[in-house]
Protein backbone atom coordinates (compact mmCIF):
# COMPACT_ATOMS: atom_id res chain seq x y z
CA UNK A 1 0.00 0.00 0.00
CA UNK A 2 2.51 2.37 1.01
CA UNK A 3 4.76 1.25 -2.56
CA UNK A 4 1.66 2.23 -4.42
CA UNK A 5 0.92 5.44 -2.77
CA UNK A 6 4.75 6.35 -3.37
CA UNK A 7 4.29 5.78 -7.02
CA UNK A 8 1.18 7.87 -7.17
CA UNK A 9 3.11 10.87 -6.10
CA UNK A 10 5.77 10.62 -8.35
CA UNK A 11 3.43 10.33 -11.76
CA UNK A 12 1.92 13.94 -9.42
CA UNK A 13 5.33 15.09 -9.34
CA UNK A 14 6.08 14.11 -13.10
CA UNK A 15 2.74 15.61 -14.33
CA UNK A 16 3.56 18.96 -12.08
CA UNK A 17 6.62 19.37 -14.03
CA UNK A 18 5.46 18.69 -17.47
CA UNK A 19 2.64 21.40 -17.35
CA UNK A 20 5.54 23.97 -15.71
CA UNK A 21 7.59 22.91 -18.92
CA UNK A 22 5.25 23.32 -21.19
CA UNK A 23 3.80 26.98 -20.20
CA UNK A 24 7.88 28.11 -19.84
CA UNK A 25 8.08 26.71 -23.52
CA UNK A 26 4.97 28.74 -24.38
CA UNK A 27 5.97 31.75 -22.92
CA UNK A 28 9.37 31.58 -24.55
CA UNK A 29 7.62 31.44 -27.78
CA UNK A 30 5.45 34.28 -27.56
CA UNK A 31 8.33 36.28 -26.25
CA UNK A 32 10.81 35.12 -29.58
CA UNK A 33 7.61 36.04 -31.80
CA UNK A 34 7.44 39.17 -30.22
CA UNK A 35 11.16 40.24 -30.74
CA UNK A 36 10.56 38.42 -34.52
CA UNK A 37 7.84 40.61 -35.50
CA UNK A 38 9.02 44.14 -34.30
CA UNK A 39 5.65 46.48 -33.66
CA UNK A 40 4.62 49.64 -35.63
CA UNK A 41 2.47 51.12 -32.52
CA UNK A 42 5.55 53.79 -32.32
CA UNK A 43 6.25 54.53 -35.90
CA UNK A 44 6.20 58.39 -36.09
CA UNK A 45 9.12 58.49 -33.09
CA UNK A 46 10.91 55.54 -35.23
CA UNK A 47 14.18 56.76 -37.69
CA UNK A 48 13.18 56.06 -41.04
CA UNK A 49 16.22 53.09 -41.10
CA UNK A 50 14.44 51.19 -38.08
CA UNK A 51 10.79 51.78 -39.97
CA UNK A 52 12.20 50.29 -43.23
CA UNK A 53 13.48 47.52 -41.14
CA UNK A 54 9.95 46.76 -39.15
CA UNK A 55 7.98 47.75 -42.71
CA UNK A 56 10.22 44.97 -44.85
CA UNK A 57 10.66 42.41 -41.73
CA UNK A 58 9.97 39.14 -42.91
CA UNK A 59 6.95 38.82 -40.95
CA UNK A 60 5.07 41.17 -42.75
CA UNK A 61 6.56 41.53 -46.37
CA UNK A 62 8.32 38.58 -48.89
CA UNK A 63 10.37 40.93 -51.79
CA UNK A 64 9.62 37.29 -53.81
CA UNK A 65 6.30 37.74 -54.06
CA UNK A 66 4.94 41.25 -55.98
CA UNK A 67 2.01 43.12 -54.53
CA UNK A 68 -1.51 41.84 -54.70
CA UNK A 69 -4.63 43.44 -55.52
CA UNK A 70 -8.34 42.89 -55.41
CA UNK A 71 -10.92 44.28 -57.53
CA UNK A 72 -14.42 44.58 -55.87
CA UNK A 73 -15.30 41.30 -57.23
CA UNK A 74 -12.50 39.42 -55.85
CA UNK A 75 -10.65 39.48 -58.79
CA UNK A 76 -6.66 39.69 -58.65
CA UNK A 77 -5.64 42.84 -60.55
CA UNK A 78 -2.16 42.90 -62.56
CA UNK A 79 0.68 45.28 -61.03
CA UNK A 80 0.36 48.75 -62.97
CA UNK A 81 4.02 49.83 -63.12
CA UNK A 82 4.07 53.35 -64.91
CA UNK A 83 7.47 54.31 -66.80
CA UNK A 84 9.16 57.57 -67.85
CA UNK A 85 12.40 58.30 -69.97
CA UNK A 86 15.08 61.09 -69.78
CA UNK A 87 17.52 61.07 -72.26
CA UNK A 88 20.54 63.11 -71.35
CA UNK A 89 22.72 61.91 -74.64
CA UNK A 90 22.57 60.08 -77.87
CA UNK A 91 24.97 59.02 -80.30
CA UNK A 92 25.00 59.56 -83.78
CA UNK A 93 23.61 55.76 -85.67
CA UNK A 94 26.20 53.51 -86.16
CA UNK A 95 25.26 52.75 -89.57
CA UNK A 96 27.82 49.83 -90.24
CA UNK A 97 26.90 47.94 -86.73
CA UNK A 98 23.15 49.23 -87.06
CA UNK A 99 23.12 50.53 -83.43
CA UNK A 100 23.09 53.66 -81.59
CA UNK A 101 24.17 54.45 -77.96
CA UNK A 102 22.28 56.52 -75.35
CA UNK A 103 22.44 57.74 -71.83
CA UNK A 104 18.76 58.04 -70.20
CA UNK A 105 17.34 58.05 -66.84
CA UNK A 106 14.86 55.34 -66.27
CA UNK A 107 12.02 55.98 -63.79
CA UNK A 108 9.82 52.94 -62.64
CA UNK A 109 6.58 53.70 -60.44
CA UNK A 110 4.09 51.12 -58.98
CA UNK A 111 1.67 50.84 -55.70
CA UNK A 112 2.50 48.16 -53.03
CA UNK A 113 0.11 48.50 -50.24
CA UNK A 114 2.58 46.33 -47.67
CA UNK A 115 4.63 49.44 -47.71
CA UNK A 116 2.42 51.88 -47.19
CA UNK A 117 2.95 53.74 -43.66
CA UNK A 118 0.64 56.78 -43.56
CA UNK A 119 -1.89 54.33 -41.30
CA UNK A 120 1.58 53.52 -38.88
CA UNK A 121 2.98 56.77 -38.85
CA UNK A 122 0.54 59.49 -39.35
CA UNK A 123 3.04 62.43 -38.42
CA UNK A 124 5.23 61.39 -40.86
CA UNK A 125 4.26 63.41 -44.25
CA UNK A 126 7.91 63.10 -46.10
CA UNK A 127 8.69 60.83 -48.78
CA UNK A 128 11.16 57.56 -47.51
CA UNK A 129 14.38 57.94 -49.82
CA UNK A 130 17.30 55.63 -49.89
CA UNK A 131 20.02 54.76 -52.44
CA UNK A 132 20.64 50.75 -53.78
CA UNK A 133 20.57 49.29 -50.47
CA UNK A 134 17.04 50.17 -50.20
CA UNK A 135 16.15 48.62 -53.41
CA UNK A 136 17.62 45.35 -52.31
CA UNK A 137 14.58 45.15 -49.63
CA UNK A 138 11.90 45.29 -51.89
CA UNK A 139 10.03 44.03 -54.60
CA UNK A 140 11.46 45.40 -58.02
CA UNK A 141 10.07 44.18 -61.74
CA UNK A 142 12.18 42.58 -63.88
CA UNK A 143 12.46 45.24 -66.99
CA UNK A 144 15.14 44.72 -69.56
CA UNK A 145 15.89 46.19 -73.31
CA UNK A 146 14.55 43.46 -75.71
CA UNK A 147 16.66 45.55 -78.61
CA UNK A 148 19.84 46.23 -76.35
CA UNK A 149 23.16 45.17 -77.37
CA UNK A 150 24.55 45.65 -74.10
CA UNK A 151 23.55 48.04 -71.16
CA UNK A 152 24.77 48.51 -67.64
CA UNK A 153 24.06 51.24 -65.00
CA UNK A 154 25.94 54.33 -64.82
CA UNK A 155 28.62 55.39 -62.20
CA UNK A 156 28.44 53.27 -58.93
CA UNK A 157 25.62 50.84 -57.96
CA UNK A 158 24.84 53.22 -55.00
CA UNK A 159 24.90 56.93 -56.27
CA UNK A 160 22.63 55.91 -59.63
CA UNK A 161 19.89 54.17 -58.06
CA UNK A 162 17.65 56.28 -56.12
CA UNK A 163 14.52 54.61 -54.52
CA UNK A 164 11.52 56.37 -52.79
CA UNK A 165 8.59 55.61 -50.82
CA UNK A 166 5.41 57.94 -50.26
CA UNK A 167 2.81 57.21 -47.39
CA UNK A 168 0.66 55.99 -49.35
CA UNK A 169 3.30 52.88 -50.74
CA UNK A 170 3.77 54.66 -54.29
CA UNK A 171 7.31 53.26 -54.80
CA UNK A 172 9.35 54.79 -57.55
CA UNK A 173 12.78 53.54 -58.49
CA UNK A 174 15.14 55.97 -60.70
CA UNK A 175 17.90 54.68 -62.31
CA UNK A 176 20.53 56.36 -64.58
CA UNK A 177 21.59 53.92 -67.08
CA UNK A 178 23.50 53.34 -70.72
CA UNK A 179 22.68 51.42 -73.42
CA UNK A 180 23.99 50.31 -77.03
CA UNK A 181 20.55 49.63 -78.96
CA UNK A 182 20.45 47.64 -82.22
CA UNK A 183 18.08 49.28 -85.06
CA UNK A 184 17.23 48.42 -88.19
CA UNK A 185 18.43 50.95 -90.95
CA UNK A 186 17.28 51.63 -94.65
CA UNK A 187 19.65 53.22 -96.94
CA UNK A 188 18.18 53.29 -99.75
CA UNK A 189 18.06 56.85 -100.31
CA UNK A 190 21.68 57.32 -98.62
CA UNK A 191 22.54 60.01 -98.11
CA UNK A 192 18.80 61.85 -98.29
CA UNK A 193 17.66 58.88 -95.92
CA UNK A 194 15.48 59.45 -92.74
CA UNK A 195 15.78 56.00 -90.17
CA UNK A 196 13.24 54.96 -87.30
CA UNK A 197 15.02 53.88 -84.10
CA UNK A 198 12.94 52.36 -81.26
CA UNK A 199 13.79 51.59 -77.88
CA UNK A 200 12.01 48.41 -76.85
CA UNK A 201 10.94 48.13 -72.80
CA UNK A 202 9.85 44.33 -72.35
CA UNK A 203 8.60 42.65 -68.75
CA UNK A 204 10.97 39.39 -68.12
CA UNK A 205 9.32 37.53 -65.84
CA UNK A 206 5.08 38.22 -65.37
CA UNK A 207 3.02 38.19 -67.80
CA UNK A 208 -0.22 40.64 -68.56
CA UNK A 209 -2.05 38.93 -65.94
CA UNK A 210 0.55 39.64 -63.02
CA UNK A 211 2.00 42.99 -64.47
CA UNK A 212 1.03 45.85 -67.00
CA UNK A 213 3.61 48.63 -68.05
CA UNK A 214 2.12 51.60 -69.08
CA UNK A 215 3.67 55.10 -69.84
CA UNK A 216 2.97 58.45 -67.39
CA UNK A 217 0.52 60.50 -68.59
CA UNK A 218 2.64 63.60 -68.38
CA UNK A 219 5.82 63.54 -70.13
CA UNK A 220 6.79 59.96 -70.93
CA UNK A 221 9.72 60.70 -72.99
CA UNK A 222 11.65 63.84 -72.41
CA UNK A 223 15.22 64.78 -73.74
CA UNK A 224 18.03 67.40 -72.68
CA UNK A 225 17.67 70.52 -73.91
CA UNK A 226 21.22 70.40 -74.63
CA UNK A 227 21.10 67.01 -76.71
CA UNK A 228 22.44 67.82 -80.06
CA UNK A 229 23.01 65.18 -83.03
CA UNK A 230 26.31 66.06 -85.49
CA UNK A 231 25.15 63.90 -88.35
CA UNK A 232 20.64 63.78 -87.79
CA UNK A 233 18.25 66.03 -86.65
CA UNK A 234 15.43 64.48 -84.55
CA UNK A 235 11.75 65.62 -86.56
CA UNK A 236 9.48 63.63 -83.86
CA UNK A 237 9.14 60.77 -81.81
CA UNK A 238 5.94 58.73 -80.92
CA UNK A 239 5.29 56.14 -78.09
CA UNK A 240 3.31 52.83 -78.57
CA UNK A 241 1.95 50.07 -75.74
CA UNK A 242 1.55 46.71 -76.14
CA UNK A 243 1.58 42.87 -76.01
CA UNK A 244 4.56 40.31 -77.29
CA UNK A 245 3.65 36.92 -77.57
CA UNK A 246 6.13 34.37 -76.53
CA UNK A 247 5.16 30.46 -76.95
CA UNK A 248 7.45 27.32 -77.09
CA UNK A 249 8.69 28.17 -80.80
CA UNK A 250 9.77 32.11 -79.75
CA UNK A 251 11.53 31.67 -76.81
CA UNK A 252 11.41 35.54 -76.21
CA UNK A 253 10.95 34.74 -72.77
CA UNK A 254 12.95 31.82 -71.57
CA UNK A 255 10.65 28.66 -70.85
CA UNK A 256 7.40 31.04 -69.92
CA UNK A 257 4.66 31.43 -72.48
CA UNK A 258 2.00 33.87 -72.30
CA UNK A 259 1.79 37.37 -73.56
CA UNK A 260 3.86 40.23 -71.97
CA UNK A 261 3.31 44.18 -71.61
CA UNK A 262 5.66 45.85 -74.09
CA UNK A 263 6.71 49.66 -74.23
CA UNK A 264 8.34 51.60 -77.04
CA UNK A 265 9.30 54.81 -78.14
CA UNK A 266 10.06 55.37 -81.92
CA UNK A 267 12.41 58.43 -82.92
CA UNK A 268 12.22 59.58 -86.44
CA UNK A 269 16.21 60.97 -87.71
CA UNK A 270 16.89 62.52 -90.68
CA UNK A 271 20.52 62.55 -91.95
CA UNK A 272 22.18 65.90 -92.24
CA UNK A 273 23.45 66.35 -96.13
CA UNK A 274 25.98 69.01 -95.64
CA UNK A 275 28.79 66.79 -94.59
CA UNK A 276 28.17 64.71 -97.97
CA UNK A 277 27.50 68.14 -99.86
CA UNK A 278 30.89 69.10 -98.95
CA UNK A 279 33.20 66.01 -98.69
CA UNK A 280 31.37 63.72 -101.30
CA UNK A 281 29.20 65.92 -104.02
CA UNK A 282 31.17 68.72 -104.74
CA UNK A 283 34.35 67.15 -105.30
CA UNK A 284 32.82 64.56 -107.33
CA UNK A 285 31.17 67.21 -109.71
CA UNK A 286 34.97 69.09 -109.87
CA UNK A 287 36.44 65.78 -110.52
CA UNK A 288 34.28 64.94 -113.19
CA UNK A 289 34.67 68.54 -114.45
CA UNK A 290 38.69 68.46 -114.41
CA UNK A 291 38.00 64.95 -116.58
CA UNK A 292 36.03 66.99 -119.21
CA UNK A 293 39.31 69.47 -119.84
CA UNK A 294 40.89 66.70 -122.15
CA UNK A 295 38.00 68.12 -124.71
CA UNK A 296 40.10 71.19 -125.13
CA UNK A 297 43.29 69.57 -125.65
CA UNK A 298 44.42 68.33 -129.21
CA UNK A 299 43.44 64.65 -129.66
CA UNK A 300 47.00 63.63 -130.76
CA UNK A 301 48.36 65.05 -127.35
CA UNK A 302 48.12 61.57 -125.88
CA UNK A 303 49.95 62.52 -122.35
CA UNK A 304 48.10 64.70 -121.05
CA UNK A 305 45.08 63.39 -122.45
CA UNK A 306 45.65 60.35 -120.66
CA UNK A 307 47.30 60.79 -117.66
CA UNK A 308 44.17 63.49 -117.07
CA UNK A 309 41.34 60.51 -117.79
CA UNK A 310 43.52 58.18 -115.45
CA UNK A 311 43.80 60.33 -112.68
CA UNK A 312 40.19 61.81 -112.29
CA UNK A 313 39.43 58.23 -112.51
CA UNK A 314 41.49 56.86 -109.66
CA UNK A 315 40.50 59.64 -107.64
CA UNK A 316 37.53 59.54 -107.77
CA UNK A 317 37.16 56.04 -106.66
CA UNK A 318 39.57 56.65 -103.65
CA UNK A 319 36.82 59.08 -102.96
CA UNK A 320 34.01 56.91 -103.26
CA UNK A 321 35.56 54.00 -101.59
CA UNK A 322 36.24 55.94 -98.18
CA UNK A 323 32.53 57.05 -97.96
CA UNK A 324 31.70 53.30 -98.72
CA UNK A 325 33.90 52.08 -96.01
CA UNK A 326 31.01 53.47 -92.80
CA UNK A 327 28.29 51.67 -94.59
CA UNK A 328 27.00 47.91 -94.63
CA UNK A 329 27.09 45.69 -97.49
CA UNK A 330 23.78 45.71 -98.40
CA UNK A 331 22.13 43.89 -101.27
CA UNK A 332 20.22 47.09 -102.78
CA UNK A 333 21.18 50.05 -104.98
CA UNK A 334 21.60 53.04 -103.16
CA UNK A 335 21.27 56.96 -104.12
CA UNK A 336 25.07 57.53 -103.78
CA UNK A 337 25.42 54.50 -105.47
CA UNK A 338 23.56 56.30 -108.30
CA UNK A 339 25.44 59.22 -108.44
CA UNK A 340 29.02 56.97 -108.38
CA UNK A 341 27.83 55.07 -111.60
CA UNK A 342 26.62 58.44 -113.15
CA UNK A 343 29.98 60.17 -112.57
CA UNK A 344 32.42 57.04 -113.79
CA UNK A 345 30.03 57.17 -116.57
CA UNK A 346 31.09 60.58 -117.60
CA UNK A 347 35.06 60.00 -116.48
CA UNK A 348 34.87 57.25 -118.68
CA UNK A 349 33.49 58.26 -121.25
CA UNK A 350 35.89 60.98 -121.59
CA UNK A 351 38.52 58.12 -121.91
CA UNK A 352 36.31 56.52 -124.52
CA UNK A 353 35.69 59.67 -126.40
CA UNK A 354 40.19 59.98 -126.92
CA UNK A 355 40.25 57.08 -127.84
CA UNK A 356 37.89 56.96 -130.77
CA UNK A 357 39.26 60.50 -131.66
CA UNK A 358 42.75 59.52 -131.44
CA UNK A 359 42.46 56.64 -133.61
CA UNK A 360 40.54 59.07 -136.07
CA UNK A 361 43.40 61.40 -136.26
CA UNK A 362 45.86 58.90 -136.84
CA UNK A 363 44.11 57.55 -140.13
CA UNK A 364 45.52 58.67 -143.25
CA UNK A 365 42.89 58.33 -146.01
CA UNK A 366 40.62 61.36 -146.07
CA UNK A 367 36.89 60.58 -145.46
CA UNK A 368 33.91 60.97 -148.23
CA UNK A 369 30.90 62.58 -146.86
CA UNK A 370 27.42 62.56 -149.01
CA UNK A 371 26.85 65.92 -146.19
CA UNK A 372 28.51 67.55 -143.72
CA UNK A 373 26.52 66.61 -140.43
CA UNK A 374 26.25 64.39 -137.58
CA UNK A 375 24.87 61.70 -138.90
CA UNK A 376 26.51 61.25 -141.95
CA UNK A 377 30.59 62.07 -140.33
CA UNK A 378 29.84 59.44 -137.69
CA UNK A 379 28.57 56.69 -140.31
CA UNK A 380 31.35 57.69 -142.41
CA UNK A 381 34.21 57.53 -139.33
CA UNK A 382 32.43 54.02 -138.14
CA UNK A 383 32.22 52.37 -141.54
CA UNK A 384 34.45 54.57 -144.33
CA UNK A 385 33.87 54.10 -147.80
CA UNK A 386 36.46 53.37 -150.66
CA UNK A 387 37.34 55.88 -152.64
CA UNK A 388 35.07 57.38 -155.74
CA UNK A 389 35.96 56.71 -158.99
CA UNK A 390 38.15 59.82 -160.09
CA UNK A 391 36.53 62.10 -162.77
CA UNK A 392 37.50 62.03 -166.16
CA UNK A 393 40.03 64.18 -167.59
CA UNK A 394 37.92 66.59 -169.84
CA UNK A 395 35.14 67.37 -166.75
CA UNK A 396 36.58 70.63 -165.84
CA UNK A 397 36.08 70.81 -161.65
CA UNK A 398 36.28 73.95 -159.80
CA UNK A 399 38.15 73.69 -156.31
CA UNK A 400 37.35 74.78 -153.00
CA UNK A 401 39.00 74.07 -149.26
CA UNK A 402 38.30 75.39 -145.95
CA UNK A 403 40.89 75.45 -143.00
CA UNK A 404 37.71 75.33 -140.66
CA UNK A 405 34.17 73.78 -140.66
CA UNK A 406 33.15 77.86 -139.96
CA UNK A 407 34.70 79.32 -142.90
CA UNK A 408 34.81 77.73 -146.84
CA UNK A 409 37.77 79.92 -148.74
CA UNK A 410 38.74 79.24 -152.62
CA UNK A 411 41.59 77.26 -152.70
CA UNK A 412 42.36 79.27 -156.30
CA UNK A 413 41.83 82.83 -155.13
CA UNK A 414 44.63 81.96 -151.70
CA UNK A 415 46.99 81.07 -154.29
CA UNK A 416 45.95 84.36 -156.48
CA UNK A 417 46.39 86.21 -153.27
CA UNK A 418 49.88 85.29 -152.84
CA UNK A 419 49.27 82.28 -149.87
CA UNK A 420 51.35 79.23 -150.61
CA UNK A 421 51.58 77.63 -147.11
CA UNK A 422 50.85 73.71 -148.07
CA UNK A 423 52.51 72.53 -144.75
CA UNK A 424 48.71 72.66 -143.49
CA UNK A 425 46.43 70.32 -144.27
CA UNK A 426 43.21 70.70 -142.22
CA UNK A 427 40.86 71.24 -145.59
CA UNK A 428 38.07 70.50 -147.15
CA UNK A 429 37.68 69.81 -150.71
CA UNK A 430 34.14 69.91 -152.83
CA UNK A 431 34.95 68.80 -156.57
CA UNK A 432 32.70 69.94 -159.37
CA UNK A 433 30.08 71.79 -156.87
CA UNK A 434 28.30 74.57 -159.38
CA UNK A 435 26.55 75.36 -155.85
CA UNK A 436 27.30 74.94 -152.00
CA UNK A 437 25.22 76.49 -149.11
CA UNK A 438 26.71 75.78 -146.02
CA UNK A 439 26.27 76.89 -142.67
CA UNK A 440 28.63 76.80 -139.56
CA UNK A 441 28.77 73.73 -137.28
CA UNK A 442 28.19 75.20 -134.30
CA UNK A 443 24.67 76.87 -134.89
CA UNK A 444 21.90 74.10 -134.18
CA UNK A 445 20.97 73.50 -137.46
CA UNK A 446 22.52 70.69 -139.79
CA UNK A 447 25.51 71.22 -141.69
CA UNK A 448 24.24 70.54 -144.91
CA UNK A 449 25.64 70.69 -148.46
CA UNK A 450 23.56 71.04 -151.93
CA UNK A 451 25.37 68.48 -154.32
CA UNK A 452 22.68 69.39 -156.79
CA UNK A 453 23.12 71.07 -160.06
CA UNK A 454 20.20 72.87 -159.72
CA UNK A 455 18.93 76.39 -159.13
CA UNK A 456 16.86 77.80 -156.87
CA UNK A 457 13.72 77.39 -158.97
CA UNK A 458 14.57 73.14 -159.15
CA UNK A 459 15.70 73.77 -163.09
CA UNK A 460 18.81 71.76 -164.36
CA UNK A 461 21.82 74.21 -164.78
CA UNK A 462 23.72 71.16 -166.69
CA UNK A 463 26.52 69.26 -165.84
CA UNK A 464 26.73 65.84 -163.87
CA UNK A 465 25.71 65.35 -160.45
CA UNK A 466 28.79 63.51 -159.61
CA UNK A 467 30.02 65.91 -156.84
CA UNK A 468 31.19 64.40 -153.29
CA UNK A 469 32.70 66.01 -150.16
CA UNK A 470 35.99 64.69 -148.41
CA UNK A 471 37.24 65.82 -144.82
CA UNK A 472 40.45 64.93 -143.59
CA UNK A 473 40.42 62.72 -140.40
CA UNK A 474 42.33 65.62 -138.23
CA UNK A 475 39.20 67.63 -139.16
CA UNK A 476 36.55 64.96 -138.09
CA UNK A 477 38.53 64.26 -134.81
CA UNK A 478 38.20 68.22 -133.97
CA UNK A 479 34.29 68.46 -134.98
CA UNK A 480 34.09 65.39 -132.40
CA UNK A 481 35.95 67.21 -129.66
CA UNK A 482 33.37 70.44 -130.36
CA UNK A 483 30.36 68.03 -130.34
CA UNK A 484 31.84 66.48 -126.94
CA UNK A 485 32.32 69.87 -125.25
CA UNK A 486 28.41 70.86 -126.11
CA UNK A 487 27.23 67.88 -124.48
CA UNK A 488 29.27 69.00 -121.43
CA UNK A 489 27.71 72.19 -118.73
CA UNK A 490 30.64 73.59 -119.20
CA UNK A 491 30.58 74.54 -122.60
CA UNK A 492 26.99 75.13 -122.52
CA UNK A 493 27.92 78.36 -120.30
CA UNK A 494 31.23 79.22 -122.28
CA UNK A 495 29.29 78.82 -126.05
CA UNK A 496 27.01 81.12 -127.28
CA UNK A 497 23.71 78.54 -127.42
CA UNK A 498 22.43 78.90 -123.70
CA UNK A 499 21.26 82.38 -123.20
CA UNK A 500 20.84 83.44 -127.02
CA UNK A 501 18.01 81.59 -127.69
CA UNK A 502 15.95 84.66 -128.26
CA UNK A 503 16.60 88.01 -128.43
CA UNK A 504 15.66 90.00 -125.34
CA UNK A 505 15.43 93.98 -125.88
CA UNK A 506 16.89 96.37 -122.95
CA UNK A 507 20.26 94.34 -122.03
CA UNK A 508 23.58 95.96 -122.29
CA UNK A 509 26.29 94.17 -124.28
CA UNK A 510 30.19 94.65 -123.75
CA UNK A 511 32.68 92.80 -125.92
CA UNK A 512 36.51 92.77 -124.99
CA UNK A 513 38.80 93.41 -128.14
CA UNK A 514 41.42 91.23 -128.48
CA UNK A 515 44.08 93.92 -127.83
CA UNK A 516 42.53 95.79 -125.00
CA UNK A 517 44.75 95.85 -122.11
CA UNK A 518 42.19 97.26 -119.95
CA UNK A 519 39.97 93.83 -119.14
CA UNK A 520 37.78 95.90 -116.62
CA UNK A 521 37.61 98.84 -118.49
CA UNK A 522 33.62 100.30 -117.89
CA UNK A 523 33.02 97.55 -115.21
CA UNK A 524 32.01 100.50 -112.73
CA UNK A 525 30.73 103.46 -114.76
CA UNK A 526 28.33 101.22 -117.65
CA UNK A 527 28.51 97.56 -115.39
CA UNK A 528 26.57 98.86 -111.96
CA UNK A 529 24.18 101.11 -113.67
CA UNK A 530 22.98 98.43 -115.88
CA UNK A 531 22.73 96.04 -112.84
CA UNK A 532 20.70 98.29 -110.84
CA UNK A 533 18.39 99.21 -113.61
CA UNK A 534 17.88 95.56 -114.42
CA UNK A 535 17.16 94.88 -111.16
CA UNK A 536 14.61 97.79 -110.53
CA UNK A 537 13.02 96.19 -113.69
CA UNK A 538 12.62 92.92 -112.83
CA UNK A 539 11.79 93.42 -108.67
CA UNK A 540 8.33 92.96 -109.49
CA UNK A 541 8.59 89.98 -111.85
CA UNK A 542 11.04 87.87 -110.13
CA UNK A 543 10.00 88.13 -106.43
CA UNK A 544 6.13 87.76 -106.21
CA UNK A 545 6.37 84.02 -108.19
CA UNK A 546 9.32 83.25 -105.06
CA UNK A 547 6.73 84.62 -102.53
CA UNK A 548 3.99 82.45 -103.35
CA UNK A 549 6.35 79.18 -104.00
CA UNK A 550 7.54 79.83 -100.68
CA UNK A 551 4.40 80.27 -99.23
CA UNK A 552 2.72 77.56 -100.61
CA UNK A 553 5.95 74.77 -99.92
CA UNK A 554 5.41 76.05 -96.12
CA UNK A 555 1.82 75.09 -95.91
CA UNK A 556 2.60 71.97 -97.77
CA UNK A 557 5.29 70.92 -95.06
CA UNK A 558 3.22 71.88 -92.67
CA UNK A 559 -0.01 69.90 -93.26
CA UNK A 560 2.38 66.94 -93.92
CA UNK A 561 4.01 67.25 -90.81
CA UNK A 562 0.37 66.92 -89.37
CA UNK A 563 -0.61 64.43 -91.37
CA UNK A 564 2.39 61.84 -90.51
CA UNK A 565 1.86 62.31 -86.74
CA UNK A 566 0.02 59.30 -84.86
CA UNK A 567 -3.00 60.01 -83.67
CA UNK A 568 -2.79 58.20 -80.16
CA UNK A 569 -6.66 57.06 -79.84
CA UNK A 570 -6.37 54.38 -82.24
CA UNK A 571 -3.46 53.03 -79.70
CA UNK A 572 -5.03 53.36 -76.33
CA UNK A 573 -6.53 50.10 -76.18
CA UNK A 574 -3.45 48.24 -77.40
CA UNK A 575 -2.30 45.77 -74.90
Amino acid sequence: MLRFMHLNRSKAIFLTLLILTIKCRTALAAIEFDEECPSLTNASSLQQSQLIQRLTHVCRYDRLERPIEYSETGERLPVKVKARIYIYYMQNLNSDLLQFKMQALLQLSFLDSRLAYQQYAPARKENILGQKHLSERLWLPHIFFANERESGILGTDEKDVLTSISPEGRIIISTRLQATLYCWMNFKKFPFDEQFCSTILESWMYNTTELVLEWEENSPISFNPDLRLTEYNMQRFWINETAVNSDGVNLRHGAFSGNYSSLSFTMNLNREIGFYLMDYFLPSMMIVAISWVSFWLQADASPPRIMLGTSTMLSFITLSSSQSKTLPKVSYIKVSEVWFLGCTFFIFGSLVEFAFVNTIWRRKENIELKKVNSKYIIKSTLTPRPSRRQMGLNNQSRTRSCSSLDNIVSSSESVANGNTNQSFNNYLTVHNLPIITTQSVDDTSEHIINLDNKDSNGLNTGGENTTFTTMTPQEIAMWIDRRSQKMRLTSILNGQHFGNLAKVHGIVTYKLSPFEQRAFAGAIKNGLPNVFRRLRSNVFIVVPPFVVGYLIYNMVEARHHHLMRKNPAEFANDE
